[in-house]
């Protein structure tokens, strides 16, 4: 048993098939007194008032021309039965008709349209709309002329003799195909709608070499308006995430392509809802305005990245996918071809400035170098370099340091100092060490090359998870960008947590610990020792760095 398709006017009726020559089961070779008895007859079956609107439709003669050119002009009454009804059984199907007239061929396939639901592959739709598109520019006005008129001969109504009228009534006919045409490609889910226009646009144009048949170009203009806030959004993104690269260059080569990491997707994201339009404009011998200005700020930040930062790899990586995403801006991409060759003339140009950094890296390293034997008898090397935390003959690599702690504890007899016990801890993600020490000035020397070579990156890590909105736990206190929670202390009953803004806070220091107190309230408070809990110094330099300099947010302590 076979299931009538469904199309825009239910099951089994498509535009043709709602048609007044439909409605009234005439052909467009019967005359007026044909029409009237039909419309008599049938409206004891339909609504009376369907049946009178068809009646008018067929006999005035400026609605019939309409009906007639949205019908099957051209196709003797026996044809139009059988194409209607295989277009009732397999609307695909009509896509394999030849030998019709050019103007009722593109009727047929306009009706096919309707029938394509949000399951259909979204290659052959892109197929099918080219296939439409293609056939609506053979279509000829004489042609149709010719076409209407053999039928009004036979059915006696005057000769259509106007081109004008053809014409108006056939840019008419080309807005019903746009709209047929969008219309399927909205049934799509999103992502084979993008598919589907996309690869439309590329066969149409030859990849943007070739002129594209006008309703594809019309389609593309209409999908240009459609996808405007969405491309807008985007922009906006990839312009806020070029400042986020230019902002992590100094933390770095792996938090510059972190940065990157997330232009890339955001801007190639951009470019798939942007393709159709490029190849369209391209095609028509323009350029997409915010794809070029797009292509030019990435552009500007891969040079920045090289001629300020020496990031070479980053470059050559934001090259590539400049290339890869604006090919289709002719006088762009030559530019980019040559752009390698630029960054390598830039280079031997910047040598003196590369020897500097150089310098500015070995006086770091130099700065971070520390080294001092440990114990009385049995001696242990406490080192820190460029390479690494080295105890115990084993080497921790810099970058694997994910939190600090230290503090020293003084002790004496009856009041008489009898030593201090030095203590630092450092952490990875693999599990902690603790270095016991004796010495002041090893103890000293040790965090002040430690500071330096881990704990500044610890503490722009920091800003970085703040501004993010991420949540860090200190002791018994929370720290978020703009906030912090605090512990109400109650005589009786369960303690409960405070969130107040930075503003509404201050800290001081006590038996060890770092203190952050409400200032209204003395019994709403968070600590956290320095000696044993981690990152307490780290988090207490942001808090009194940002105080000092009077921000209402933690990150932006770190802002110029």
């Amino acid at each position: 048993m076979t299931t009538a398709a469904r199309f825009k006017y239910g099951e089994g009726k498509s535009t043709l098939h709602v048609s007044p020559f439909m409605v009234l089961d005439v052909t467009s070779r019967d005359d007026r007194r044909k029409i009237s008895d039909q419309a008599e007859q049938k409206s004891l079956e339909i609504s009376p008032d369907e049946c009178q609107k068809a009646r008018s439709d067929l006999t005035n003669p400026r609605n019939r021309l309409s009906v007639e050119m949205a019908w099957l002009p051209g196709v003797s009454p026996r044809r139009a039965k059988q194409l209607l009804d295989g277009l009732q059984l397999d609307p695909m199907a009509v896509r394999n008709e030849t030998g019709l007239p050019t103007l009722a061929h593109c009727n047929l396939l306009a009706s096919a349209f309707e029938a394509v639901d949000g399951a259909h592959a979204p290659k052959d739709l892109s197929e099918f709309i080219q296939e439409l598109a293609r056939l609506v520019e053979e279509v000829d006005v004489d042609e149709v002329i010719r076409d209407i008129n053999e039928d009004r001969s036979i059915s006696g109504f005057p000769e259509v003799k106007s081109v004008e009228q053809i014409e108006t009534e056939l840019a008419e006919r080309k807005r019903y195909f746009r709209s047929a045409i969008k219309d399927a490609l909205n049934r799509l889910p999103p992502e084979a709608l993008l598919i589907a226009i996309t690869d439309c646009v590329d066969g149409a144009t030859n990849s943007g070499e070739d002129h594209a048949p006008e309703l594809i170009d019309e389609l593309v203009d209409g999908y240009a308006v459609e996808v405007q806030g969405v491309l807008e959004k985007e922009a906006d993104n990839v312009t806020k995430l070029i400042e986020a690269v230019r902002k992590a260059v100094p933390n770095g080569e792996s938090a510059t392509a972190l940065a990157i990491d997330r232009l890339e997707r955001v801007a190639k994201n951009w470019d798939r809802f942007a393709q159709p339009i490029q190849l369209s404009t391209k095609a028509r011998g323009i350029e997409h305005e915010a794809s070029r200005k797009m292509a030019y700020a990435i552009r500007s930040l891969a040079i920045e990245l090289f001629n300020e930062h020496d990031k070479i790899n980053l470059s050559t990586r934001l090259t590539h996918l400049l290339g890869e995403i604006f090919s289709e801006l002719p006088e762009f991409s030559d530019r980019v071809e040559q752009d390698a060759k630029a960054l390598s003339d830039i280079k031997s140009e910047r040598a003196e400035s590369e020897q500097k950094a150089k310098s500015r890296d070995a006086e770091w390293a130099r700065s971070i170098k520390f080294s001092a034997e440990v114990g009385v008898v049995f001696k242990d090397t406490l080192a820190i370099s460029e390479n690494g935390i080295e105890w115990k003959e084993k080497r921790y690599p810099l970058e694997s340091v994910t939190a600090v702690r230290w503090g020293a504890v003084r002790h004496s007899v009856n009041g008489i100092p009898t030593g201090t016990d030095y203590e630092i801890a450092f952490a990875t993600r693999s599990g902690s060490t603790t270095i016991s020490l004796r010495k002041e000035s090893t103890y000293s020397g040790f965090l002040a090359a430690m500071w330096r070579a881990v704990c500044v990156r610890l503490i722009i890590e920091m800003g970085e998870a703040l501004e993010a909105g991420k949540s860090l736990h200190f002791g018994d206190f929370v720290v978020e960008d703009g906030y912090v929670t605090l512990v109400r202390h109650k005589f009786l009953g369960a303690n409960e947590k405070v969130r107040l803004s930075w503003s509404d806070v201050h800290v001081w220091t006590a038996n060890g610990e770092f203190v952050v107190g409400s200032k209204s309230d003395k019994k709403t408070y968070g600590s956290g020792s320095y000696k044993d809990q981690w990152n307490i110094h780290l988090i207490e330099h942001v808090i009194r760095a940002a105080f000092k300099k009077g921000v209402d947010k933690l990150s932006d302590y770190f802002k110029g």
